[in-house]
């Protein structure tokens, strides 16, 4: 074979183009430097610096190994030894709602009926008639336990009517506006799986709970597209400053459809996973879907129980103070078998809501028996809250590699009153952190926010120390179940990415990875676990772009 000097030189100039289009490819936009990054990554535990092309990264490594990656252009951050964690996800949000929600009236932290009802009558003067009142999320455990009545609310809101929620979301106060509007009155009857409260005479007094919310629900006026983009906007700026950059979307009330057109308007800064109501499976299953790193769809969930402070979570035997009381199911074992076996036919990744220990241990079985029917697949099905689970039922979840998604923030709210619901014996695996990891479960955490803050270092807070709001169990509420902090980090990164099929492009700080991660006021590896909650975020990076400064707008 002849090789003439063109075809010499021609190869000569292919590789001395490819070697400069490599060389070119080495160089970062920017090197993050003088950091304490926890990576996430075993392998590679600690980082001191981490070169950044694009929205991915580049290297991690030492200071030395980055600066091979520097070029004229670069721009190199000094971290002057500020710590680093990839950026967190949270797994368990309803975002419209809690964007809605920032956008209303907030009752969480109202202690007194009258405080309540003040906060609702001061934001009515602020609306519209017919605009509805929404959202919420009081806590009644705050006033001593008295359920709030129609009639602490219906003077101020007489043009318009209101659905508020328990922070549980399994509970909602109707005023007598929604109410009519809804059809519910004294001759209601009574509703399956739901309850409307009554009064000694027999007339609802705006209390519904389980299904029986469901009238008052369907009877809101559904969100504008405007009203969609403030809330989203909102819940975003509220993500950013939390430093959690990515989000479960359990419930999308049309935020697919919204996060979609930020997307494509380069304005979603949040990268959302939007899961849409398992009982829809057979609608949505042919759903065009086009997934990508900021917008990802094709969950399902579904409810088996309701919640333990509005007594709707099932449980095998009755309430400590209502032993005639069990909970109840939201939906039927039959009906939660054929949403999940043909659901999970198609693909879509499961993930339900389970919350008694009932509910727990019929959703395991339902599980356990689709894995025989459906064959061998990577499902990564998903158990929501798995709050008060048997003994019995902890090594299941690790034998059948079902995800146990939680929220820690819940164990330290309801662990100022859960004992005197289930007992003292039940409490000993609410919330089994440790006990579900040394079952060998994967272990994700989120918030369920608005029904609880969507603020990671309140929850590695919890779930590290496990001190109840009320500060009355300094060593910690059912301390065996205490878990360590990078335990806990895993859980709201590297897990939950694992939690979405995403963990190949983000989850850890290591190359290739989209560069989201978060820059903390303090290593909380390293100080009193106590003051964990207490520790600021002082940046939020989305694909290598700063997207929150503290004190900066």
């Amino acid at each position: 074979m002849i090789i003439t000097f063109r075809k010499i030189y021609l190869l000569a100039f292919i590789a001395l183009f490819n070697a400069c289009q490599e060389k070119e490819s080495k160089v970062a936009d920017r090197i993050i430097s003088n950091a304490t990054i926890w990576t996430g990554n075993d392998l590679q535990a600690t980082a001191q610096a981490m070169a950044i092309a694009g929205d991915s990264i580049l290297a991690i490594g030492s200071l030395v190994d980055m600066q091979s990656y520097k070029g004229e252009q670069t721009e190199v951050i000094n971290m002057k030894g500020q710590f680093i964690t990839p950026g967190f996800i949270d797994c368990h949000v309803h975002l419209m709602m809690g964007g809605n929600a920032l956008l209303s009236v907030e009752l969480r932290d109202a202690s007194t009926p009258e405080e309540f009802t003040k906060r609702i009558a001061d934001y009515a003067k602020t609306i519209e008639p017919g605009d509805w009142i929404l959202e919420g999320n009081w806590d009644h455990t705050l006033w001593g336990g008295e359920l709030p009545k129609k009639e602490w609310i219906d003077a101020y809101t007489k043009d318009n009517p209101v659905v508020l929620y328990r922070l549980d979301g399994h509970m909602v106060l109707a005023n007598s506006a929604a109410l009519k509007m809804a059809g519910i009155d004294e001759n209601t009857p009574a509703v399956e799986s739901g309850k409307i409260i009554k009064d000694a005479k027999g007339f609802p007094t705006g209390i519904l709970k389980g299904n029986a919310m469901n009238p008052v629900l369907d009877a809101i006026t559904p969100m504008t597209p405007e009203k969609k983009e403030a809330a989203l906007t909102a819940a975003m700026n509220y993500f950013l400053a939390n430093g959690v950059t990515s989000v479960h979307d359990v419930d999308s009330l049309g935020t697919y459809e919204v996060a979609n057109k930020f997307y494509k308007a380069g304005k979603l800064a949040v990268r959302i996973y939007t899961i849409d109501p398992i009982y829809n499976w057979e609608k949505i299953k042919d759903t065009k879907r086009v997934d990508n790193k900021f917008l990802k769809r094709g969950g399902l969930k579904g409810f088996v129980d309701g919640s333990l402070g509005s007594h709707t979570a099932a449980f095998h035997r009755g309430y400590t103070d209502q032993p005639k009381d069990k909970g109840f199911f939201i939906n039927s074992r039959e009906n939660l078998y054929q949403w999940i076996s043909g659901a999970d036919k198609t693909d879509a990744q499961i993930m339900v809501h389970a919350i008694g220990d009932d509910a727990i241990h019929s959703l395991l079985n339902i599980y356990d028996r689709i894995l025989e029917e459906n064959g061998k697949k990577d499902r990564r099905f998903r158990i929501e809250h798995v709050q008060h689970i048997a003994p019995e039922d902890i090594p299941r979840l690790g034998k059948l590699n079902i995800i146990a998604s939680m929220q820690p923030y819940h164990a330290i709210d309801d662990g100022r009153w859960a004992e005197e619901l289930i007992g003292a014996e039940r409490i000993k695996t609410t919330y089994a952190f440790k006990s579900l990891l040394d079952a060998n479960t994967t272990l994700a955490f989120g918030s369920d926010w608005p029904v609880a803050p969507a603020q990671p270092l309140y929850g590695i807070y919890a779930a590290v120390t496990r001190r109840t709001l009320d500060d009355k169990n300094p060593d910690g509420w059912v301390p065996a179940q205490k878990i360590n902090v990078e335990e806990a980090l895993k859980a709201y990164t590297k897990n939950a990415a694992y939690a979405s099929f995403e963990e190949n492009i983000k989850g850890t700080l290591e190359v290739g990875k989209v560069a989201d991660f978060v820059v903390l006021e303090k290593d909380i590896r390293k100080i009193d676990a106590a003051t964990i909650r207490d520790v600021k975020v002082l940046q939020t990076y989305v694909g290598g772009k700063k997207v929150f400064e503290l004190g900066q707008k």
